[in-house]
């Protein structure tokens, strides 16, 4: 058997899944062509499939010193992305922005470049004194690969029914539509007609609810920017709103067509998109309550709704909370739930010296990331170079009962500065309170708003020292947290967060006015 076809068969093995036989192939293979950039680039897939990002890295590293970039520039650019993803997953995402801007300049196709800088975007978000001069230098990035484009001429219709889409690549059981979902339930069918334009590919149970809720479904997630610009454009939509802004598998690009006269963007990304084409971002009043400083980070127009600028709506059956586990356990438990990537080390920091203010106190950190045991002993070893006793630190993966096991923390610890969303929304509901950290970015505010929304807002500060002082606070008031317990769901329940109608009525509003103008 020659190079060529063991490779064959380990690409084969690694498509079926059979992860360790491919490496196994891959094994013999480098006795013969060790340096081959398409095996490392495999073996490099395999890792990252695998959940090894260490692993993956050190292929990845490989590539890089026996590899020609100017030669191979698009395995490079692919290269550079898988880097990037790798370097986000465990926590470096700093690092992960520079890595796709790498992988953009050595892209060739205008989609794919679109593709790598809005990764860029989206990890930065997790970085720390990212300043808003740093932002609009990638939106002009992504801006220049959208100049070829022509917009379609605005135009307006006089449809007795103002026709609404939402493009999301998430119409299904997804943090997205649990916060956006009332927009398409609970819309006033007397005056508004909804179309959805998927442009995912795994649909289930949510999503035949929405088939069955809207006077337009249509499947897009084939379609070319153009081709699906068109179809928007034939089905005369009035407003186009995009849930996805910059997050995985994004639809951006159509905007720039312009096929609404009226274009929004918002609820399931946190900032800005950059983008000329988008006329308004969703907020709300509490997450932009320091107007000029927010608005420094957008080229939007900003909406601020009264209260929430999401509705928080769980579409699947939710258990109910139990007891503050500290009440049976003798010491309070702090946890996590958030993705990986979102913590920082001056993050790790303050939870340091909260676990120190408070004796005997665990912390439980849970991430799909901890599935591995590389992954772990990589966390543990960044835990304890920061000080961190790691036998009061438990590393849970991934596991379906998530949910459940919010029983078994007292005090939920937000990240920042990309705070918590769906995870803040899921504790509180489960009767955790969440201590969250805010600032003068919108997406660090997140946690501001939902839990001033609540009646909370005490739990959220505006800087470290108090973010230790509170979480402190309030894991030395027992009695307070078996109260939270008891009565949090309701409060959510009762609150500006879960009033569907009042939420549509007032963004609904909105879209009248837009159209009018």
């Amino acid at each position: 058997m020659d190079a060529l076809e063991i490779y064959a068969a380990a690409l084969a093995e690694y498509r079926n899944k059979n992860y360790e036989k491919a490496l196994e192939i891959l094994e013999e293979f480098n006795k013969i062509a060790p340096n081959w950039s398409k095996a490392i680039l495999l073996e490099a897939y395999i890792h990252r499939d695998q959940k090894l990002y260490l692993s993956e890295i050190s292929a990845l590293e490989k590539f890089f010193k026996v590899t020609d970039i100017e030669q191979e520039k698009i395995l490079a650019a692919d290269v550079y992305s898988l880097l990037g993803s790798a370097l986000r997953n465990l926590g470096n995402s700093k690092a992960a922005v520079n890595c796709f801007i790498n992988s953009a300049r050595l892209e060739e196709k205008p989609t794919a470049i679109c593709t790598e800088i809005s990764n860029a975007i989206f990890a930065a978000n997790d970085v720390e004194n990212f300043t808003a001069e740093d932002f609009k230098n990638l939106y002009a990035e992504y801006q220049k690969n959208l100049a070829c484009i022509q917009p379609f001429e605005k135009k307006t219709y006089n449809h007795k029914k103002l026709r609404v889409g939402y493009l999301s690549a998430d119409f299904k059981e997804h943090p997205v539509m649990f916060w956006a979902s009332a927009l398409i339930f609970e819309s006033n069918k007397n005056l508004f007609e909804v179309y959805c334009y998927s442009a995912g590919k795994i649909f289930d149970a949510v999503t035949e609810q929405i088939k069955n809720s809207v006077e337009g479904w249509r499947d897009i997630s084939d379609l070319s920017d153009f081709d699906a610009a068109k179809l928007i454009r034939s089905d005369e939509i009035d407003i186009l709103f995009d849930f996805s802004g910059h997050t995985s598998n994004n639809r951006l690009p159509i905007m720039a067509y312009r096929p609404a006269a009226v274009q929004i963007s918002g609820i399931g990304y946190m900032n800005s998109t950059g983008l000329n084409c988008v006329d308004y971002f969703l907020s709300d009043e509490i997450c932009s309550e320091h107007f000029s400083a927010i608005q420094n980070f957008f080229t939007e127009n900003i909406i601020c709704m009264t209260h929430s600028h999401f509705c928080y709506t769980p579409l699947k059956k939710m258990p109910a909370p139990k007891i503050a586990p500290s009440i049976s356990k003798g010491y309070v438990t702090f946890g996590c739930f958030n993705n990986f990537s979102k913590i920082t080390d001056s993050m790790l920091a303050a939870w340091k010296k909260i676990l120190d203010a408070v004796p005997n106190s665990k912390l439980i950190l849970k991430h799909r990331i901890f599935d591995t045991v590389e992954c772990r002993n990589f966390v543990s070893t960044r835990l304890q170079n920061l000080g961190i006793e790691i036998s009061r630190v438990e590393l849970r993966g991934f596991s379906a009962d998530y949910l459940e096991q919010y029983g078994e923390i007292d005090i939920a610890l937000d990240t920042f500065p990309y705070n918590g969303g769906i995870t803040t929304c899921e504790a509180l509901y489960m009767g955790v309170p969440v201590i969250s950290l805010y600032g003068d970015r919108h997406g660090t505010r997140f946690g501001l708003s939902i839990l001033k929304n609540i009646g909370l807002d005490e739990f959220a500060v505006p800087n470290f020292e108090e973010y230790i002082k509170r979480a402190v606070a309030l894991a030395n008031d027992k009695n307070l947290l078996q109260i939270l317990r008891k009565n949090l769901r309701a409060i959510m329940e009762n609150s500006p967060l879960m009033n569907t109608k009042e939420y549509v009525q007032e963004l609904e509003e909105f879209y009248i006015a837009a159209c009018e103008n």
